[in-house]
């Protein structure tokens, strides 16, 4: 908003002598940082109000595993409050309609992603927490295909309005592969390499819907304990905003043979903004959390990490980004397809596990490893695959 109104008001700033102080909202960079600090300020100084509103409202947490050892070690966090995730989603917004442009589409998509599946969470959240307080059998939480009906939904109306607005931008609809060229190298105009595969209209939007909505309950999935979730988003979205400032730039997407997609700098500050949030939630969130981001935080999350990537044409690097969170989708996909099966067709039909307990964190905090240090070893291992994700882009 404040780079569109200098647009506006430019000539009357000029005349007036604040032009020249003002201008600094014309660079990407200036607008990028400050997105991260707007959003971290947001969060931390609505933190404590809201935190005491949740103490209010009664809106607090009460884990239940399937596993006594499990119940035991996270005893302590009952009733602490969530539904947190709205100071994320409230940064977020305020940094993104402050300092990007909002005349931009893909800012506008962002927003509505983010918007759309913190109310999904926030429908969740509400209907767990209050199943006590009213009529007796009432339901806890939205149903599974009730949330994957809205996660699916956002995800093809998504790929919808990337598809459309790559225009005749070929590079923009096509599929990036690991070690693949996506423009030839001696050229001086964008040439598409002959092997790059441009993805049809019924391709990609099953692609990057699946992707909205996996990346979205994964990100739910990993919020199990303090700080983790958090603070795993707020690496992949520092890994993120770089591959969008390349992206967004049609000489650095040449140089480094990736997908020039026009507008795509703007994505910029809302991975900014994600990560400057996810840093301030941290100061409640880490341990011993004060409050918990619930489903309202972590599906907006994931879906809005997702959305960037695939407007950029990197869901394959995201895969690497965030591999600590389909790590963990994963774990308990098997976890619970392995139960089943053995279940079944096992010779005494008693279901075995794969893991002591999914999803793979609290697999490693039965094994003897504190929370602390799960939290702490899982964020390196973001950190590297962040890093690996960054030398994969110029290895083509």
């Amino acid at each position: 908003m404040l780079y569109n109104l200098l647009q506006y008001g430019d000539q009357w700033l000029g005349q007036w002598g604040g032009y020249s102080l003002l201008r600094v909202l014309y660079q990407i960079e200036f607008r990028v940082f400050a997105a991260a600090i707007t959003a971290f300020f947001f969060v931390l100084v609505f933190g404590k109000p809201c935190i005491r509103w949740l103490i209010r409202k009664k809106i607090g947490d009460s884990p239940e595993f399937e596993h006594a050892d499990l119940n035991q070690l996270m005893g302590s966090k009952r009733h602490t409050p969530t539904m947190g995730g709205v100071l994320i989603v409230g940064g977020i917004i305020v940094a993104t309609v402050l300092l990007a442009d909002l005349q931009n589409r893909y800012v506008h998509l962002s927003l509505l992603v983010t918007i759309w599946l913190a109310g999904v969470g926030i429908a969740d959240d509400w209907l767990k927490l209050t199943a006590s307080s009213r009529v007796p059998g009432s339901r806890e939480g939205l149903k599974i295909w009730e949330k994957l009906l809205f996660q699916f939904g956002i995800g093809f109306l998504a790929a919808i309005f990337i598809w459309r607005l790559g225009g005749d931008n070929e590079a923009a609809r096509s599929l990036v592969l690991p070690f693949q060229r996506t423009y030839q190298p001696d050229t001086e105009a964008l040439v598409l390499e002959p092997s790059v595969v441009v993805l049809g209209i019924w391709l990609f939007l099953p692609i990057v819907a699946t992707l909205i909505a996996t990346t979205s309950n994964a990100v739910n999935i990993t919020d199990g304990m303090d700080g983790l979730a958090p603070g795993l988003v707020m690496i992949a979205s520092l890994g993120i905003m770089v591959l969008a400032y390349v992206a967004g730039s049609a000489e650095r997407a040449h140089m480094l043979l990736f997908p020039w997609v026009d507008g795509a700098s703007e994505l910029m500050v809302v991975a900014a903004a994600m990560a400057g949030a996810c840093l301030g939630f941290l100061w409640f969130n880490c341990a011993p959390a004060s409050v918990f981001m619930g489903d309202t935080g972590s599906l907006a999350l994931g879906g809005l990490l997702a959305t960037i990537a695939a407007c950029i044409r990197q869901e394959v690097l995201l895969l690497v980004i965030g591999g600590i969170f389909y790590l963990e989708f994963g774990s308990s996909l098997a976890q619970t397809s392995w139960f089943k099966l053995t279940r079944r067709f096992g010779r005494d039909h008693e279901g075995k596990r794969l893991f002591r307990c999914a999803p793979v964190h609290h697999h490693f905090h039965l094994l003897g490893w504190q929370e602390a240090q799960v939290v702490v070893r899982f964020w390196i291992v973001g950190v590297v695959l962040v890093v690996l994700a960054m030398v994969l882009t110029k290895v083509r």
